[in-house]
């Protein structure tokens, strides 16, 4: 690997000190104390960093100069660096990654979301001695648990849907028989609208 590192390479990573300005590598970036690209420039390039390539009085060449070395391995390197990254990652095509039952995502994510108010609200109730509300929590728990898995699911396609879709079906159908129960409490009748649209979703998702 070239041990000269161009102005935007972290130069820390092959302990390159940057050289002070109008010094003869620092218009360049940076390079590395004692290595061989410097030891090239110094040694098989031995000329003033402002020679150009101009033709001399004679009609000869005089070669090139340290810039335009630097400046040739600084557009190589670019190349080929591009060249791998872009032969190590393809093009994908990400609208093969969407989730095939989107409506029943939407009201499994829905379901958990109404849970977890109907949770807290819950809880305050426990804190102020009142347990009316201790079944309710108990279903709600259960139906989150089951409905996170579930979201999982779908999100990812898995093949263990048909599995898996009765027993989050069965869960919120409790859930909501238990929450109707407190209709009186907002959150209470809230989470259970919510799993009785997961129910309906997953009766058209998987209608036979």
């Amino acid at each position: 690997m070239w041990d000269i590192a161009l102005i935007g390479v972290v130069p820390e990573r092959c302990g390159v000190q940057h050289v002070k300005p109008r010094d003869k590598y620092s218009r360049y970036g940076y390079a590395c104390p004692g290595s061989a690209v410097q030891q090239m420039i110094e040694e098989v390039i031995p000329m003033p960093d402002d020679q150009t390539s101009r033709p001399q009085a004679d009609g000869s060449m005089p070669g090139i100069s340290r810039r335009e070395v630097l400046m040739g391995l600084g557009a190589s390197a670019a190349l080929g660096f591009s060249g791998t990254v872009s032969s190590a990652m393809p093009g994908h095509d990400h609208s093969k990654h969407a989730p095939r039952h989107g409506d029943l995502l939407d009201a499994v994510n829905g379901c958990v979301s109404k849970g977890q108010n109907c949770i807290a609200h819950c809880l305050v109730s426990f804190r102020e001695g009142d347990l009316a509300l201790a079944d309710c929590a108990s279903k709600v728990h259960e139906m989150q648990a089951i409905c996170t898995a579930f979201s999982y699911l779908l999100a990812s396609n898995s093949g263990y849907l048909a599995e898996y879709y009765p027993v989050c079906e069965a869960v919120c159908r409790d859930c909501a028989r238990e929450c109707r129960k407190h209709d009186e409490h907002h959150e209470c009748r809230a989470c259970a609208e919510a799993c009785e649209a997961v129910v309906d979703a997953i009766k058209l998702t998987f209608a036979a």
